[in-house]
């Protein structure tokens, strides 16, 4: 097995009341004791080009410095090589070619698609990102003092790495957060990219450390353009006759309102710590109060 390597994920501040639990657990592809990373990454089938994805629902057009893997090879690098809880529901993920998912210096864009309905836009140029991150930060330093009393670690939204910029032609937004997690040797990026389509919302997750984050940028105008909708799926296709409209706009998609959904892919960066953790996912509500925390509870058994 490949040692681990932990660190604190912010998921999300939700709009509803929810929460998803999961213990440690080790999936059936988990390669066997003694596999060498080598026999790992080569067990992978990398695609490259144009992507169908599951569902039907979207397509990537990949270029060479890009490639993909399925939901089964997807699933067995979150859970074999970077530890996550078994039963994540992807649509595949996209790495950079070159890059062994396995390495120090590995990071990945996790793909999930939400179907809570069509998201409006006209709060596009109202949002104030500056205003929403004070609540976010306020949101989060409150919910530590539960954290705490419940054993897990402190967790801080540091600030914007990237603020939140809306696509209007092509309905995508995206932005990057920093975290930083108590006793964390180095902060996390998280990044995001969120396509609008005619049911629901395409999610891209990225996951990896502060000191990424200039590779990460210049990348992710590539990701963004080699994602679209499907005929049928496209924004410009919804028939409010027809199709359902979500509850929440794209202020509430910055600040989680789907995350509940996004699978817990806490991609493990920061320095091999001398004990094992288990990652647990709950739920922060902003507006509604606080029932959940997110943590990685304290553990006192010894690192694999």
């Amino acid at each position: 097995m490949f040692k681990k390597q932990w660190c604190l994920l912010l998921i999300g501040l939700l709009l509803a009341f929810q929460s998803i639990g999961y213990a440690e657990g080790t999936g059936s592809d988990a390669p066997k004791q003694g596999m060498t990373a080598e026999e790992f990454v080569a067990s992978l089938k990398f695609q490259k080009g144009k992507i169908d994805l599951p569902q039907g629902i979207a397509t990537l057009n990949l270029p060479d410095s890009f490639a993909y893997l399925n939901p089964d090879d997807t699933e067995k690098v979150l859970v074999s090589a970077w530890g996550n809880p078994p039963g994540n529901k992807t649509l595949g993920m996209i790495f950079p070619s070159g890059i062994s998912p396995v390495s120090q210096g590995a990071w990945g864009v996790v793909i999930t698609y939400d179907e809570d309905g069509h998201v409006n836009d006209s709060d596009a140029d109202s949002i104030n990102y500056d205003d929403l991150l004070k609540e976010m930060q306020e949101g989060m330093q409150a919910a530590n003092e539960e954290r705490k009393k419940q054993g897990y670690d402190g967790l801080a939204l540091v600030g914007w790495a990237e603020k939140p910029t809306y696509d209007k032609t092509n309905h995508k937004l995206y932005w990057a957060k920093e975290l930083n997690a108590d006793g964390a040797t180095e902060h996390t990026l998280n990044y995001n990219i969120r396509a609008l389509g005619r049911k629901g919302v395409l999610v891209l997750n990225a996951i990896a450390l502060m000191s990424q984050i200039e590779d990460i940028k210049a990348e992710m105008p590539t990701i963004l353009a080699a994602t679209e909708f499907t005929k049928g799926n496209t924004y410009a296709e919804f028939d409010s006759s027809v199709d359902k409209t979500a509850e929440y706009g794209l202020a509430a998609l910055v600040a989680g309102g789907v995350a509940a959904k996004l699978g817990l892919f806490g991609k493990l960066f920061a320095v091999i710590l001398a004990f094992k953790k288990v990652l647990v996912l709950g739920v922060i509500a902003l507006w509604a109060g606080i029932q959940k925390l997110l943590g990685m509870k304290k553990d006192k058994q010894q690192n694999l």
